[in-house]
């Protein structure tokens, strides 16, 4: 699969482009990045100048602490976007990093701004692209600020599960998530120790288990109902609007 492959699957999966909609998006500039774990692809204060769409592997959205720790603000998994916003904000209030190794296309501005003038469509696709991102923000906000450990790792977990299973990237009941036990109390907001007692609580459930970089669940709808989720603000059935 091209790397415009990808990210028409994943418009697709939500907007209807038309045959000249998609040859327009194969038209586009398309620089192949590969990244390292942990490697940035932007970082917080740069001026960008072109788009990161996540063709393999995992992209991370994170700040930097004054303590030089860092909260991850968001995973994106193959056919997101990251950095779309970047498209209409100067600089960047955010960094964007691989989580395990990865590989981007970066296509640049002004060719993104001149498919979106020229094919309307395309506009709203990646529009409704940001909709949905802004939707996962606020779930996280409120994962993290009102749901005790056990249901808030147990949420995540899902929603890494579920997301990681629309791209075609979980196989026989597994993912991988490239974390470690620091880097998931980062996302979430819980210290080491508060990650692994809950861990040891979801293995006790038999719910799921997470070792060497790989999420395994064993029984969905248990998972689930520990973690209180409820995929609809990920609007897997969206429908396009002509």
């Amino acid at each position: 699969m091209t790397s415009s492959d990808v990210v028409i699957k994943k418009l697709a999966q939500h907007s209807e482009l038309t045959g000249p909609d998609m040859a327009h998006v194969r038209r586009l500039t398309c620089a192949i990045r590969k990244l390292t774990p942990g490697e940035d692809f932007i970082k917080q204060g740069d001026f960008p100048r072109a788009s990161a769409i996540v063709i393999e592997g995992i992209l991370a959205r994170y700040h930097v602490l004054e303590t030089g720790h860092r909260q991850y603000l968001s995973i994106h998994f193959p056919g997101d976007w990251p950095d779309a916003q970047g498209l209409f904000l100067e600089q960047m209030d955010h960094s964007v990093c691989a989580i395990g190794t990865a590989v981007v296309c970066a296509i640049p501005h002004e060719e993104l701004i001149r498919l979106f003038r020229e094919r309307p469509a395309a506009a709203f696709a990646v529009w409704r692209e940001t909709l949905i991102d802004a939707s996962i923000f606020r779930e996280t906000i409120t994962n993290n600020s009102s749901r005790k450990p056990l249901a808030r790792l147990s949420h995540w977990f899902c929603e890494m599960y579920f997301r990681a299973k629309q791209a075609g990237l979980v196989r026989r009941d597994t993912m991988a998530l490239p974390l470690n036990q620091a880097q998931i109390g980062e996302a979430l907001g819980m210290s080491l120790v508060s990650v692994n007692r809950t861990l040891k609580q979801i293995r006790r459930s038999a719910a799921a288990d997470f070792k060497d970089g790989a999420l395994i669940v064993k029984n969905w709808m248990k998972l689930s109902s520990i973690g209180e989720f409820d995929p609809a603000y990920l609007h897997p059935t969206i429908q396009p609007r002509r």
